[in-house]
């Protein structure tokens, strides 16, 4: 899709949308079109008793005396109480409406009734939702339907300053891409994105950034110790990876943010095999490691005054006569033993070894995992807020403040010596699950928290219920959210960099 910003109309538009505020005020652009089109504005907003409140929209289809084929009317609701994420939902609910009319090019005028905010900032933030809202992944759609394409290609944007907007909306559109890569990883089929090509993807992706990336195979794995890691991929004939990636903005003697996502490209459950039914869903089960992955190409496009480290562990949970077994025993990198009782519970034994692996070359000062890690989160939260457990409560709350900026909330959740017992194992330093059906996220929590090393401030982001939308939302249509970049993007941003 093409944003642009300009002071007058440089083209013809198939739409226009101009606004009004709470009470059914036009502005002053707008009662300029409700009088070219002879009164329609008015009229429909006393058909429809529209009354301007916040991201409604009215829209009027082939009005006379103008030459666009769609007049919409926005709400502003009170300008002086709009906020960031209003005018996202404003520009996401505008593509939406806009393709459903079919209209393939827009002109949105915006004038003085944003001064509170800023016209121009509040123009980038409904370019930001309009260019979130666009995503589609449709590269194996042969044959679809003409009218089931989107249409919107081209969105102008009349502002007084079109420079200053241009240059607002330089960082959410790098932020964009991102989350589109994101996107596109976790929507991919697992035949075609599996722990080889998935490393691939990252060196193509961030190499070019500045960004060293450095790939693990399987022979490396086990040779520094990871047999966690390596236990969960051992039943695949594709081998499992680590993949560092390392991003020097900061100074010199500024230590390291580490940021560790779980990629189990796809996961059957191992030999305690998951149920048929949705089996398929298990392609996102890696949404964690492309968040880390969309986060420093997010970090390295706007050159962030930060030195981030990046770590996933991929791997491919599969079922084989070479899979571990529950009841096998295995030594992670940090010579702690694990019972691996169940082997669906996979993601905690690649991560472990995958925070051990960072802390121990890179020494960073607090590390933030991400990880589509339990089925319990999604019990406790349901699809509208990710878990975090944390050793450190203002990091725990820079991230929830951080995700509340951006729409991507997190919820704190309790970290107990009681869920700590009971992974002790009488056969190893701790077994993989709990054997119990309570505190599941919690039991998952414990057990990554056994890996991190004193002093190290750290939290887990269990991301299993809001990595996937199941309906569309502001600037998430159906299907992979990308949840996590945005927030650890606004979170380094406002807490980490250097100032």
């Amino acid at each position: 899709m093409k944003i642009t910003f300009e002071t007058r109309p440089s083209r013809k538009a198939s739409a226009c949308v101009v606004f009004s505020t709470e009470g059914g005020q036009l502005t002053e652009q707008a009662q300029v079109w409700d009088k070219k089109s002879g009164g329609a504005l008015k009229r429909a907003m006393a058909a429809e008793d529209f009354r301007g409140k916040k991201t409604k929209i009215l829209a009027i289809s082939g009005p006379a005396g103008v030459a666009v084929s769609h007049l919409l009317l926005v709400g502003l609701g009170k300008p002086a109480n709009l906020k960031a994420q209003d005018c996202e939902k404003t520009g996401s609910d505008l593509a939406s409406e806009l393709n459903a009319r079919k209209a393939t090019s827009v002109q949105i005028i915006l004038g003085s009734e944003l001064k509170h905010m800023g016209v121009e900032v509040a123009a980038s933030h409904m370019a930001t939702g309009l260019l979130l809202n666009s995503y589609r992944f449709s590269k194996y759609l042969t044959k679809e339907a003409k009218e089931k394409k989107p249409t919107l290609h081209s969105v102008e944007f009349i502002v007084p300053a079109p420079a200053l907007a241009r240059k607002l909306f330089d960082a959410p559109r790098k932020l964009a891409d991102a989350v589109f890569l994101v996107r596109d990883l976790v929507s991919e089929a697992p035949n075609v994105l599996y722990p080889e090509s998935f490393a691939n993807i990252i060196k193509r992706e961030l190499s070019p950034l500045g960004i060293a990336v450095k790939v693990l195979g399987r022979q490396e794995i086990r040779k520094m110790g990871m047999g966690a890691l390596a236990a969960v991929g051992q039943g695949s004939d594709r081998e499992e990876k680590l993949v560092t990636m390392h991003y020097e903005g900061g100074s010199k003697n500024q230590k390291n943010v580490a940021f560790v996502g779980k990629g189990v490209t796809f996961d059957t459950g191992g030999i305690s095999l998951k149920p048929g039914p949705g089996m398929e869903e298990m392609k996102f089960d890696m949404a964690g490691a492309a968040a880390v992955v969309g986060l420093m190409k997010t970090l390295a496009g706007r050159r962030a005054k930060i030195n981030a480290v990046g770590v996933v562990a991929l791997a491919e949970n599969m079922p084989s006569g070479g899979a571990c077994r529950p009841g096998d025993i295995v030594k992670s990198m940090s010579g702690q033993t694990i019972e691996i009782n169940n082997t669906d519970a996979e993601g905690r034994l690649i991560l472990c070894d995958a925070l051990w692996y960072v802390q121990e070359k890179f020494k960073p000062a607090q590390i933030v995992d991400l990880a589509t890690l339990t089925g319990a989160a999604i019990i406790a939260l349901g699809h509208e807020y990710g878990a975090v457990f944390s050793n450190d409560e203002p990091l725990s709350k820079h991230l929830v403040n951080a995700g509340k900026e951006v729409s991507e909330e997190l919820w704190p959740m309790p970290l107990n010596d009681a869920w700590d017992k009971a992974i002790d194992s009488p056969a190893a330093d701790m077994k993989n699950i709990s054997g119990g059906r309570d505190a599941g996220s919690a039991i998952g929590a414990h057990f990554l928290k056994r890996f991190i090393q004193k002093g190290v401030a750290w939290a887990h982001l269990d991301i299993a219920g809001v990595a996937w939308s199941y309906r569309d939302r502001a600037g998430v249509p159906k299907g992979a959210s990308a949840f996590g970049v945005r927030l650890l993007d606004r979170y380094v941003a406002k807490y980490c960099e250097m100032k």
